[in-house]
């Protein structure tokens, strides 16, 4: 007992004591914020944005223009050919358009060799055509010149129509790819290629032929 009387004594004379070795660390834990220290970011990158100014289509979906460049015709040589062409953006993507185009076959091979009397009268050897086809822009993009950024587009494009040539009628089936590059908000320009095939018996055999054509244009939208 005397023992326990000893402990207890003790206990209270170090007691106060204790708290007062512990009252100023009191003060600075509860200071301390709980949780994980904020750092200060020792870099900040400054980002100068740069404002780029983008030409967009008109908000109008038809497109009007005019083409000239070069048809190949099979076996007649190649000549300069012009073109019309009305186009209408049903979507974003898929386009509808009517072309009509005019050219002049040269003379074959075979005359050219055997000097002999012509196959086709100048009139026959005029050819016009006109076509109705469906186009979809295939790869929509932006080409940038000056700090300015254009709409371009890579476009693939096929129908049906009718050409006029050699004193007859003959159905044709054209295909292609263009890229159009949109200058303003309502200017277009085009660069085109074409394959249009019709059958043909001039020169002794039915024959599938390949008309390939190369066209430059401008169009515009209302």
């Amino acid at each position: 007992m005397e023992n326990w009387h000893r402990v207890l004594l003790l206990g209270r004379c170090l007691g106060p004591l204790w708290l007062a070795l512990l009252a100023p660390t009191v003060p600075a834990l509860a200071a301390e914020p709980i949780g994980p220290a904020t750092e200060q970011p020792i870099f900040e990158p400054q980002v100068e944005r740069r404002d780029v100014a983008v030409d967009k289509i008109d908000t109008e979906d038809f497109e009007v223009g005019l083409f000239f460049g070069v048809m190949s015709i099979e076996d007649f040589g190649s000549n300069s050919v012009y073109a019309l062409r009305f186009a209408y953006h049903i979507t974003e993507g898929l386009f509808a358009e009517l072309g009509a185009g005019m050219s002049q076959g040269g003379k074959t091979s075979y005359e050219n060799l055997s000097q002999g009397l012509p196959l086709l009268s100048d009139e026959e050897r005029e050819l016009f055509y006109y076509d109705l086809s469906l186009g979809y822009n295939l790869f929509p993009g932006e080409s940038f010149i000056g700090g300015k950024a254009f709409n371009t587009a890579l476009y693939l494009i096929g129908g049906v129509g009718n050409t006029k040539f050699a004193g007859d009628e003959r159905f044709t089936i054209n295909f292609g790819a263009g890229y159009r590059f949109i200058a303003t908000d309502w200017l277009a320009l085009h660069g085109a290629v074409r394959d249009y095939l019709f059958n043909i018996d001039v020169t002794g055999e039915d024959k599938l032929t390949n008309n390939i054509q190369l066209t430059l244009g401008a169009t515009v939208f209302f």
